[in-house]
């Protein structure tokens, strides 16, 4: 089983994966868009909905987000767009030159919440907001601290 970020972006979609792409240094981009599929003739998308992205993957160091427009004209059924508050994409990785390099990459634009800095729980943690809003949490030794954390507890 595997766990993957989904972001929904509202029409910038083709943006987002141009930045997270260069900032991740991706492995491998796919993206289909609207367009792409035969338009139900009773519901056919308005001319400027059918070049968003109907859905994408990025692939970089192991992980894998995954990103779509919200369409306008579904806005009535799935709701305006919320930005930033309803995720949080933490990535977990022991290499901390790797990590300093995507930390900087993606705070491009954004702000730093907290640099990359030794903490109790991580010998390297850091937060930030990129520039479409989406909040980042980087951890060197996640998975460490939680075992630690449960083992003492029992």
């Amino acid at each position: 089983m595997s766990v993957i970020a989904y972001l929904n972006f509202d029409g910038n979609t083709e943006q987002a994966i141009a930045f997270y792409s260069e900032a991740l240094n991706a492995s491998e981009v796919k993206k289909v868009k609207f367009k792409d599929f035969p338009q139900d003739p009773n519901y056919p998308l308005p001319e400027n909905e059918l070049n968003m992205i109907m859905e994408s993957l990025l692939e970089f160091a192991g992980g894998k987000i995954m990103m779509s427009d919200l369409l306008p004209s579904m806005k009535n059924v799935t709701g305006e767009l919320v930005k930033g508050s309803n995720i949080i994409i933490s990535i977990i990785i022991d290499d901390k030159q790797a990590m300093k390099n995507y930390f900087t990459n993606l705070s491009e634009g954004g702000y730093v919440i907290m640099p990359l800095s030794e903490m109790p729980w991580s010998s390297c943690f850091g937060m930030l907001v990129d520039k479409f809003g989406i909040v980042w949490k980087f951890n060197s030794d996640a998975y460490t601290f939680l075992d630690s954390v449960i083992s003492n507890a029992t």
